[in-house]
Order: C-alpha cells, then sequence, then structure tokens
C-alpha cells in the first residue's frame, strides 16, 4: 500500500496521483493540511526519502520565513516540530511505500514505487 501525501489544491500532486491511479497502485491518500503527520511519521519520511527534515519542508512558504527555520542552528526536532504545527511546509506530494519513499517532483518519480 503507498501512503500518498497529497493536497488536492497542487496540480503536481493532482497529477502524481492521476498517474499512480492509472496503474491501480494500492493507495491510501493522507490530505496532511487536514490530518498532519505525527513527528515519528515525519521521522519515517525522512528515513525513507534519506533526507533531513529541512531537505523535505517548502522553504518558500511564508511561515518558512515567519517561523526564522533558515536559522541553520535549528536542530531537526524543531523542524520536525515545525512541520506538523504547519503541514503547509511539507513539500509535495510524497508518495511512501515500505521504508522507500519519493517527493513527486516531477509527478512521474512516484511511478519509481511500482
Amino acid at each position: 500500500m503507498i501512503h500518498f501525501y497529497h493536497n488536492p489544491r497542487c496540480s503536481k500532486s493532482r497529477e502524481a496521483l492521476k498517474l499512480l491511479q492509472e496503474r491501480s497502485a494500492p493507495l491510501e491518500i493522507v490530505e496532511y493540511l487536514k490530518t498532519p503527520p505525527s513527528i515519528e511519521e515525519l521521522q519515517q519520511l525522512c528515513r525513507a526519502l534519506g533526507v533531513s527534515p529541512r531537505q523535505m519542508m517548502r522553504s518558500k512558504e511564508d511561515d518558512y520565513v515567519r517561523l526564522h527555520l533558515d536559522d541553520v542552528s535549528l536542530e531537526d526536532k524543531h523542524l520536525l516540530q515545525a512541520i506538523h504545527n504547519h503541514p503547509q511546509l511539507l513539500e509535495r506530494p510524497i508518495a511512501l511505500l515500505g521504508d522507500r519513499a519519493v517527493i513527486g517532483r516531477p509527478p512521474e518519480r512516484v511511478l519509481s514505487l511500482l
């Protein structure tokens, strides 16, 4: 089952979802803006993506700037808490299958999980 972290208002997220649905991939769609991932889920995403919390954040979001998340002295736990509290900071879309994940930019990247 692919856990698909989805924002229906995002065109890239809609495109990636459509690609997976066209291939009948088993999906659990997670509308992360409505149901923010827990800190543990965010840690799992970091491990599966092979990135730091900062690398899975949308640095152009207003909250990123307003919360001074560009401060390199911030620890990962602070960044994870920021993503949990402000889920719009999470890069999108993200597809997770087991211990592997990809950020769907471009959307076709999600197909590498199939």
